[in-house]
């Protein structure tokens, strides 16, 4: 059983709709058949955040869905996690930092998407890339401890099945 710690960052929250969408009756019970456990969400999130920070629960995989907005000028205060006024980028390198497995699900979230386009005024990137320079804000050497660059999901939004099946993959160890 794989630990998965799904984060929203920049982005319109598409692929969260498309992935419940999934086609299944069950979508609880599919990923449970597929070895993958979705950590706690909800009142609970941050000390999830702090558990996995800590080593006191394991994470197998870090999916981001949504651009990493670094903006104003490199602070990424145009996005704080709610209720602990630190930015979410933040949260991200350290989470990635523990992460077995780092996801970038969707286009924002792999390299910047509509978020990114244009004038960019929140400084949005996805996770290792910026457009289509190697780079994003975990920079082009990084690796989750599994080994692995970041894993790219592609799609706006991305489809479910692609979003399970690189999950279920993950947890085989494939």
């Amino acid at each position: 059983m794989i630990n998965v710690l799904w984060l929203q960052s920049g982005g319109c929250g598409g692929c969260t709709m498309s992935l419940l969408c999934a086609d299944t009756p069950d979508f609880a019970r599919q990923l449970r058949a597929g070895s993958i456990r979705l950590l706690q969400s909800g009142p609970e999130s941050i000390a999830v955040l702090e558990d996995c920070l800590a080593g006191r629960e394991r994470l197998d995989v870090l999916c981001v869905e949504g651009a990493l907005l670094r903006g104003p000028h490199g602070t990424g205060r145009f996005h704080l996690l709610a209720g602990t006024g630190e930015p979410m980028i933040h949260w991200v390198r350290r989470l990635a930092a523990v992460a077995t497995h780092v996801a970038a699900v969707g286009s924002c979230a792999a390299w910047g998407g509509v978020s990114a386009t244009g004038a960019n005024a929140t400084e949005a990137c996805g996770l290792q890339y910026e457009d289509e320079h190697a780079g994003g804000l975990l920079g082009a050497d990084f690796r989750g401890r599994g080994g692995l660059h970041v894993v790219n999901i592609a799609g706006c939004p991305t489809h479910p099945g692609w979003v399970l099946d690189t999950l279920m993959a993950l947890a085989a160890g494939t």
